[in-house]
Order: C-alpha cells, then sequence, then structure tokens
C-alpha cells in the first residue's frame, strides 16, 4: 500500500529540513516528496531552536515576501518583534516535544501586515532540534461563506429582474406614450407635468434596465490583460467621477492573462473606484490600484466540478471616510446604500459579475483606508500553479 499524500508531505518537510533552495513540479507522473512540499497552499517553513529558517515553501515565500534563499539562515528575529507568541510556541514544541496551535494570530512588522493567522508548530526529529511551522490563513474560510452570501443576493435580483422586466416594462411605455399624446392636447400650464410623468418613467425603465444586468446569462470568458482593463478604467474615472483624486497605480508586470469578460471587468472595477472616489474628502483624496500575483486561494465553483485557482489580486484602496459599521454585514446586497441618490445596486453588481467570473471579493475598511481585493482566474496553461 502507497503511503497518503499527508504521510509523504510528512516526509517531505523531514528531507526538505536543510534545503533552502525553491522546488520546482517534477516532471515524473507520480510527485516526489519535494513536490509535495512545494506544492502546499498553505506555508511551511522549518525552524531550528534559535529560530533561523532552514526550509520554505512556495508559499511560505508568498507569506513572508522573501524567496526561500533569502530565508535561508535568515534568523526569525529579523522579521518579527521579539515578544512575538511564534518565539514561545517555537521554544515550548521544542523543549516539551509537543505540537502546538494557536489561531487568530497577527504578524505586525515593517515587513508583514497580516492579520487571523492560524499556527502550528510541530517538533521534527528525535531530539527535536528542528520545528516544523505552518502558517494558515484562518479567515480563507468567512471569505468564502461571505462569498456564498454575495452570490445569494445576486440570484434573489436576478428573480425580481426577470419580474419587473415582464411587469413593469410594458405598462411603463404605455404610460410614457399616453403622457406624450396628452402632452399636445393640455395647456401651456399643464406641460409641465406630462413632461415629470415622461421622466420619472424613463428613470423607472432605467433602473429595470441596470436589474437586468443581474441576468443568468453565462458569460463570455478569454484571456484579458488586466492592466489595459485597469488603465481604461484610471482614464475613465480621472475625466469624470474621480476627476478631483490622485490615482496612482501599483502593478506587477508579470501577471499572466484574466480568464475573464473585458466589458464585465471594466463594469466590475470602474464601480469600485467610483465608490472609493465618492467617498473621499474633499481635498487630499488618493485612490490607488494595484495588481498582484498569490499561491493557495482556491474556490469551488458549481458545475465545473474542481476547484479553480484564484492567484491574480486586484486591490482597489481609497483614503476616504470609510464603510460605515452598521452596512458591513449587508454590504453586498442589493439596495444596501448611504447615498440619497444611490440604488444600491453597485456593489452587489459587482458581487455577481466577480462571482461569474468564478473568482472571490472582500474589503477591509476602517476611518482613512478602505480596500476592495478582487481575486481572479488565470487563463488555463497560463501557469503551474493550476493544477487540481
Amino acid at each position: 500500500m502507497k503511503p497518503s499524500r499527508g504521510k509523504r508531505a510528512l516526509q517531505a518537510v523531514k528531507e526538505l529540513a536543510v534545503m533552502p533552495v525553491r522546488l520546482s513540479r517534477p516532471a515524473a507522473a507520480e510527485p516526489d516528496a519535494a513536490a509535495i512540499f512545494a506544492a502546499m497552499a498553505t506555508a511551511v517553513v522549518v525552524l531550528d531552536r534559535e529560530g533561523r529558517f532552514r526550509s520554505a515553501n512556495q508559499a511560505a515565500e508568498q507569506f513572508f515576501g522573501l524567496s526561500a534563499s533569502s530565508l535561508a539562515g535568515t534568523r526569525l528575529a529579523e522579521l518579527l518583534p521579539d515578544d512575538h507568541p511564534l518565539f514561545a510556541m517555537l521554544a515550548q514544541a521544542l523543549d516539551g516535544a509537543v505540537i502546538v496551535a494557536a489561531h487568530d494570530m497577527g504578524f505586525e512588522s515593517p515587513r508583514l501586515a497580516k492579520q487571523g493567522i492560524s499556527v502550528t508548530v510541530s517538533p521534527l526529529g528525535e531530539p527535536a532540534d528542528l520545528a516544523v511551522v505552518e502558517l494558515a490563513d484562518g479567515s480563507t474560510a468567512q471569505k468564502l461563506d461571505r462569498q456564498m452570501g454575495f452570490r445569494n443576493a445576486a440570484r434573489s435580483v436576478t428573480g425580481m429582474a426577470a419580474i419587473l422586466a415582464h411587469e413593469v416594462k410594458n405598462p411603463l411605455s404605455g404610460i410614457r406614450g399616453a403622457a406624450q399624446l396628452l402632452e399636445g392636447s393640455v395647456p401651456e400650464r399643464d406641460r409641465e407635468l406630462t413632461q415629470l410623468i415622461q421622466d420619472e418613467a424613463d428613470r423607472i425603465r432605467a433602473l429595470v434596465d441596470r436589474m437586468e444586468a443581474f441576468s443568468d446569462r453565462p458569460v463570455e470568458r478569454g484571456p484579458v490583460n488586466i492592466h489595459q482593463v485597469l488603465e481604461h478604467v484610471r482614464r475613465l474615472a480621472a475625466s469624470g467621477v474621480a476627476r478631483h483624486a490622485r490615482i496612482i497605480e501599483s502593478y506587477d508586470p508579470s501577471l499572466p492573462p484574466v480568464w475573464g469578460n473585458r466589458d464585465q471587468l471594466v463594469q466590475v472595477f470602474l464601480n469600485l473606484v467610483k465608490n472609493a472616489a465618492e467617498a473621499l474628502p474633499e481635498t487630499g483624496g488618493v485612490i490607488e490600484l494595484a495588481t498582484a500575483y498569490q499561491h493557495g486561494v482556491r474556490l469551488a465553483v458549481g458545475g465545473r466540478g474542481r476547484r479553480v485557482h484564484l492567484p491574480l489580486v486586484v486591490t482597489v484602496r481609497d483614503n476616504g471616510s470609510g464603510i460605515p459599521e452598521a452596512i458591513r454585514p449587508n454590504l453586498f446586497d442589493p439596495f444596501v446604500t448611504t447615498k440619497r441618490s444611490g440604488s444600491g445596486l453597485g456593489l452587489a453588481l459587482v458581487a455577481k459579475l466577480v462571482g461569474d467570473h468564478g473568482g472571490l471579493i472582500e474589503y477591509d475598511s476602517v476611518p482613512g483606508r478602505t480596500l476592495f481585493r478582487v481575486h481572479l482566474p488565470v487563463q488555463p496553461g497560463a501557469t503551474e500553479d493550476e493544477a487540481p
């Protein structure tokens, strides 16, 4: 009987305890220990008693923002403050030869800014001179739960849009036509009322048209250069809704193409930039558009029978007033808004379109700093990380 994948992964850690080099995917059909260690979605490092890095997988490189060769020999104290609880966990695991775990841990330093991390420290060897440290984003499950909620909200709008299109648009056309006929036969002082009827009929029709964007039509997708999308959004915003703001760009130029629909992606990011612009202060407003590549985020997409890799991340950040606490739990629900003239459909549509792409959207907000992160799939075959 062949050993399980989990046992082979543990054996991989033991074999790689002194190998700091970055590991690549093997050519053989049967993955070896090195490939299993490299492919693990969670960040895993091996530390000695002095807190020096002895080995790190690719996810750990992403976590610490350093390559495995740069981490090799680096002391943990160079990355974290001396009073960080990970040091006590390391000592406890090695001295007591026990597995130590903690949840919702923060990693804050000039190099790191991560919250909600689950940490497991396991002794390695007899006697235990090394420790395997696993660092997992404990908020991932919450993000996926929220995403399912966003999709359910979008589906409710889809059904409502179908009803409105059938039950409202036809009589609405009749009302507007009747108002136009009346306009030519009423006194001049009453024509203002007939024009008001036409204007309100047009406004209601426009609202119904916006809701029809929530239809369940399949998305036509292909390879899309996300930076061309963001540059188009930037130009539109700079000449319109964000003309009073400074827009800065921080892009990773080596990103592979997104597997998506260009027009819908423009709609997603234009909505996010528009919301950011409306929250900015009158002076000193800044909007940042950023892209990055990360490992380890996968989402099960209905009808595909597999988990889709979401390594491409687009961030829209602003220094505005922040999202009011009262609406955060329902931020992506339809008709939720704090704007007097807003319909509350913008973010609901964003969540729906991101979900149609098999992606994930999340946000963080405090006064003076709000960011939305959109995780998207890349073009099939564009990277080695896509293998299920």
